[in-house]
């Protein structure tokens, strides 16, 4: 099948100028393996950007409006258009060229319980569980070897990667006077908001005596561990390795680096950054970004003229951290 860009931009309602020969391409790829059939994107400025285009067989590159005048597409053979943000839309561009075929449906090797809720368009992996009082909402994808032990509810338009825990019970422990330990009981649950993805292979615990939150259109990467109560605000990005202890609470917009560690009953506000390997054993305010072990903050040391991106965007190069 092949694709007109200039339609699918006009869909997506996205501003751009364009200039060279109106391509059609059959698919995307990287900016230095694409070839005549492919659509890519450049997101860098300057001399490097000018230096990837030149040497890209991209039939279509979406470009930043700076490069305008500034890179040029081989006559005949390459479209660009430029932007604000190319690689955002190449993103919305790649949903609809890579659609995948819908997903529905309970595998026969699935084990779901009698007392589980499944939503309308929902898909369960081969020899996933979904254990007692858990509900699953409409076009939820349960993909395989999944674990809802209980007492989970997942909203509308999830997708929960392979490997994954939900609900069983977090790590708490009373002692007696003579040293022996006693569980302190699990008996809420892991309440997930609308568009959450969680990635393979990550553990999110039942609350205590209040449930484990995940807001809506949060992402969750590989191998994370949520410990029980914790609430994750809205839009989070949880990149992979990073320990959140029990009962902190994450807010809106945040975004935690590889590997990092969140001690357990802190708060963290809104559009957060903490970077890879950090430490956070205090509050973090607002907008702040902390880094280092233990976790201070260095906003005032990253001096940039451009706004400070997370969700996988970059800071520009020359972006000096003291």
């Amino acid at each position: 099948m092949e694709w007109d860009i200039e339609q699918l931009l006009s869909k997506e309602d996205v501003v751009s100028r364009s200039e060279g020969s109106r391509i059609k391409i059959k698919n995307v790829s990287s900016i230095n393996q694409a070839t005549e059939n492919d659509l890519s994107f450049c997101y860098y400025d300057g001399e490097k950007a000018a230096s990837l285009i030149s040497k890209s067989n991209a039939g279509v590159l979406l470009c930043k409006n700076s490069l305008e005048g500034v890179v040029h597409p081989k006559p005949g053979r390459q479209q660009f258009f430029f932007m604000d943000n190319p690689r955002l839309v190449f993103v919305r561009l790649m949903a609809q060229i890579c659609m995948k075929k819908k997903m529905s449906g309970i595998s026969k090797h699935a084990i779901v319980s009698e007392s589980a809720k499944i939503g309308s368009g929902a898909y369960i992996g081969d020899y996933s569980v979904v254990g007692d009082n858990c509900t699953i909402g409409d076009n939820t994808i349960i993909y395989d070897r999944v674990s809802l032990v209980q007492n989970c509810n997942l909203g509308n338009n999830c997708i929960i990667q392979p490997g994954v825990t939900l609900g069983a019970d977090g790590f708490a422990f009373e002692r007696f006077e003579s040293g022996e330990l006693i569980r302190f009981p699990h008996i809420r649950g892991v309440r997930i908001g609308n568009n959450v993805e969680i990635c393979a292979n990550t553990n999110v615990a039942r609350g205590s005596l209040s449930d484990t939150i995940i807001g809506n259109g949060s992402k969750v990467d590989a191998m994370v561990q949520i410990a029980h109560n914790v609430v994750i605000g809205e839009n989070c990005e949880i990149t992979t390795g990073t320990i959140i202890g029990g009962s902190t609470k994450v807010g809106d917009m945040t975004w935690t680096g590889l590997n990092s560690t969140l001690k357990d009953n802190i708060k963290i506000g809104k559009s957060v950054l903490i970077a890879a390997g950090a430490v956070v054993i205090r509050d973090v305010e607002d907008q702040d970004i902390v880094a280092g072990v233990p976790a201070k903050s260095i906003k005032e040391k990253v001096k940039t003229d451009m706004r400070f991106l997370m969700a996988g965007q970059q800071v520009t190069e020359k972006t000096p951290i003291d």
